[in-house]
């Protein structure tokens, strides 16, 4: 396991956070699970130095980006002990997060602001599909009260266009709740507390046409690079199947293993 002096100097390219962490989870437990997703070369959890126990979060570094940026995409909101991962990139680099945001940005509006939080926004829209951050439910400073309105971001267009045919309208907790794109950030200043109407001129919303043709795009181009990686490393070709096309069956009595089990021919005759 890593220590905070190697934490410190680690990778920050092939790192990930690894965030909303039970309390019996453990480092070993974290280097079990990612390990099956990449080359995994250091865990570490933070840990409270009066009690030992760890705050909740902790820190992947991998050999390299590619595993990396496969285990955001394969291990994100998975279940560990009932709660979901949140995984991304450490702090000192959020590119991750950025390359995942396709703009399938939701507000939702009019929440009672006593029985819906983040949890619920997350239970109620990870249905619909990959969120790619936790919701987030705007409060007030002062009393850290819900202003009854929040976001919620997915990983494509089909998710959060099913999640608004869904449920703008519907009901969450005591009251119909309003579902829609939100507006872009760069073109609102101030935001309305119950449809999330930004301040001045020309407001534009998430979900055009340009966004849509973009993350297409994206996703043409990630296909194409998956497609094209080398295969991982010291993995054998899988064997070809007995029941493909123009593989013909073994001759009764003659073994279908390796001629050389241990990948070495004899040695030759003295």
């Amino acid at each position: 396991m890593a220590s905070l002096a190697q934490v410190e100097h680690r990778n920050q390219d092939a790192t990930v956070y690894v965030g909303n962490l039970e309390a019996s989870c453990t480092e070993s437990l974290l280097l079990e699970l990612f390990v099956q997703v990449g080359r995994v070369k250091s865990v570490y959890m933070p840990k409270d130095k009066v009690t030992q126990a760890h705050n909740g979060y902790g820190f992947v570094e991998f050999l390299d980006v590619v595993d990396a940026d496969y285990s955001i995409t394969i291990m994100n909101m998975i279940k560990l002990f009932g709660r979901p991962l949140k995984v991304s990139k450490s702090s000192l680099n959020n590119k991750a997060e950025l390359t995942r945001d396709v703009g399938a940005n939701l507000f939702i509006g009019n929440l009672d602001p006593n029985d819906v939080d983040e949890n619920l926004l997350y239970d109620t829209f990870s249905a619909f599909g990959t969120l790619i951050r936790q919701p987030h439910l705007m409060r007030h400073e002062e009393t850290n009260q819900s202003k009854g309105f929040g976001f919620v971001s997915f990983d494509c267009f089909e998710a959060s266009d099913t999640a608004l045919e869904c449920m703008n309208g519907q009901y969450l907790g005591n009251r119909q709740i309003i579902v829609e794109y939100a507006f872009k950030k760069d073109t609102a200043a101030e935001f309305s507390e119950t449809v999330g109407r930004p301040s001045g001129a020309a407001p534009e919303r998430h979900g055009s046409r340009a966004e849509r043709m973009l993350a297409a795009q994206r996703r043409a181009m990630q296909r194409n690079q998956h497609q094209h990686q080398p295969p991982p490393r010291n993995q054998p070709p899988l064997p070809p199947s007995t029941n493909a096309p123009g593989f013909s069956k073994p001759t009764p009595g003659f073994s279908t293993s390796l001629m050389y089990p241990n990948s070495l021919p004899p040695p030759p005759p003295p």
